[in-house]
């Protein structure tokens, strides 16, 4: 049986990969750049999330096998993830 933090991982995973080809019919459909720009603008928040989500599954998953000091720099890590993505 599968783990269910690995479950959950990949389930929002998936979801987020059907989002993402949505959009891209979307655009498609829409056939205008203005519009494809704004549905891509709004898949910016989408894959940030995903990540973050994620990222905290698989960390309340491994809780009990890591330190709080290996929980910090891990978030560490996907907080200059985030900064290097969002900052412009």
């Amino acid at each position: 049986m599968l783990d269910k933090f690995v479950t959950g991982m990949a389930s929002l995973r998936i979801v987020s990969g059907c989002v993402e080809i949505v959009a891209a019919i979307l655009m498609l459909k829409l056939g205008r750049v203005d519009k494809a720009l704004a549905v891509n603008s709004a898949l910016a928040f989408v894959g940030p999330s995903v990540l973050l989500i994620t990222t905290a599954i698989g960390l309340a998953g491994m809780a009990d096998k890591l330190s709080w000091g290996k929980m910090l720099w891990i978030g560490l890590g996907v907080s200059c993830l985030l900064i290097g993505i969002l900052k412009k």
